[in-house]
């Protein structure tokens, strides 16, 4: 008799290879917060497919096989989406990637891209295919919040990426500090969108029609 055995959770590593393997032009911590923002928003017909041929510009690139294919999508969807899901719960928010950030030009240049990448990447799977969603309350002024926020992150990058910008060993040493900051005002933003776009599809669901069943 054959046992059935659950197969071995992806890693986010994998996700990562896979992705470099198959040339995504979107960064792995872009990916991440693509798939949580496609995860909250209220947009019912959104799905975790649409989301992943986005990455590629709106089609997957071309598999070897059906086996390496089917490698990348369940390591995205039954792999990284499924494991995004569970930063719908209260109690478990969502995390911005961290790394080591020196506080010098390069340090800070590549900490303040990869957030506003992050930033941008949330807003997008927000929308979606959509130029206009129906957001809560809650939800809409998060979002006004993490524009701010992105544009902070975007004068960062623009101060450390130009030379003839003035900019001292002290003064990256200071910005430093307040990004820190502000990468948990924009987590504590994003989880908060999450936790008002769950609840509003909710009462979404629960105030559609209940359809006639046929007795046969």
């Amino acid at each position: 008799m054959t046992k059935h055995t659950n197969p071995t959770p992806v890693s986010d590593e994998q996700v990562r290879t896979l992705l470099e393997r198959y040339n995504c032009p979107v960064p792995f911590h872009e990916v991440r917060t693509r798939f949580l923002g496609n995860i909250a928003t209220p947009v019912m017909s959104a799905s975790p497919i649409k989301m992943v041929e986005k990455l590629w510009g709106g089609e997957l690139p071309a598999f070897d096989s059906i086996d390496a294919a089917n490698e990348l999508i369940g390591a995205l969807v039954m792999g990284l989406w499924n494991r995004l899901t569970r930063h719908q719960d209260r109690n478990s928010p969502f995390r911005l990637m961290r790394i080591d950030s020196a506080p010098t030009r390069e340090g800070l240049a590549a900490l303040a891209l990869m957030r506003r990448q992050e930033l941008d990447g949330f807003i997008e799977g927000l929308f979606g295919q959509e130029d206009v969603v129906d957001l809560p309350e809650r939800a809409h002024r998060g979002l006004d919040i993490l524009g701010e926020l992105c544009a902070l992150f975007a004068a960062v990058l623009e101060i450390t990426t130009h030379e003839t910008k003035a900019a001292t060993d002290k003064g990256m040493e200071t910005t430093l500090r307040p990004m820190r900051e502000m990468t948990k005002n924009a987590e504590h933003e994003m989880h908060a969108i999450v936790l008002s776009c769950k609840r509003a599809r909710k009462q979404m669901l629960a105030a559609l029609p209940a359809k006639k069943s046929s007795l046969h």
